[in-house]
């Protein structure tokens, strides 16, 4: 069964939608000013609040200092941590060191070698994705239809396709953010349908 992760929550009303359509992981964009999507730590801390207890919340960070991912993870604000930067293994070491929560590497898929690369990471689970984050475009499939570890596919999911996509590459999981966005701001019938979709494959 893949899983859904629903990706840049950054309001009230996000985690509302989010709380009545139970994805798997609900993500946030902490401390990363250049995106639409970034929440600050005490946007974090009352967000996470909202948030249904069961429903693990992601940190997405991009070369955040070590101490502010671990003193996320130790005061059980974020129950995954997912690295958009330039981090390197000695940080993921360090940090699965500090913490118990599982990592999430991202890596931008265009060949092969990149693949290669995502298969090596020393997280707990690569994510693939078209290249900037959060841009809603897809890369080749057809590279990783021999990924043997689990990953999260990010890029180009929609509600229409997302359920065609795991039949086809059986992902660990799936990440939307854009998909489930009109003009820019989570979408209450997209979130619920895409949820849906997921749901509907596994069955």
């Amino acid at each position: 069964m893949s899983k859904i992760k629903i990706c840049g929550l950054s309001r009230p009303e996000d985690v509302a939608f989010v709380n009545e359509a139970k994805p798997d992981y609900a993500g946030f964009v902490i401390q990363v000013p250049k995106s639409i999507r970034n929440v600050s730590v005490q946007t974090l801390y009352r967000l996470r609040k909202q948030l249904r207890e069961e429903i693990p919340a992601v940190g997405v960070f991009v070369d955040a200092p070590l101490d502010l991912v671990v003193n996320l993870c130790r005061n059980k604000i974020l129950s995954y941590v997912q690295l958009h930067g330039q981090e390197n293994g000695e940080y993921i070491k360090r940090l699965k060191e500090q913490t118990e929560v599982p990592v999430i590497q991202a890596f931008s898929i265009s060949s092969r070698e990149d693949v290669q690369k995502a298969a090596a990471s020393q997280a707990d689970y690569p994510l693939l994705d078209h290249g900037r984050g959060g841009t809603g475009e897809s890369f080749d499939w057809s590279l990783i239809s021999h990924m043997e570890r689990p990953y999260f596919l990010a890029g180009g999911l929609t509600s229409k396709n997302v359920g065609e996509t795991i039949e086809t590459l059986h992902p660990f999981a799936v990440d939307m953010s854009s998909s489930v966005e009109t003009d820019g701001k989570k979408d209450y019938e997209k979130i619920m349908a895409a949820v849906a979709a997921v749901r509907s494959a596994d069955r």
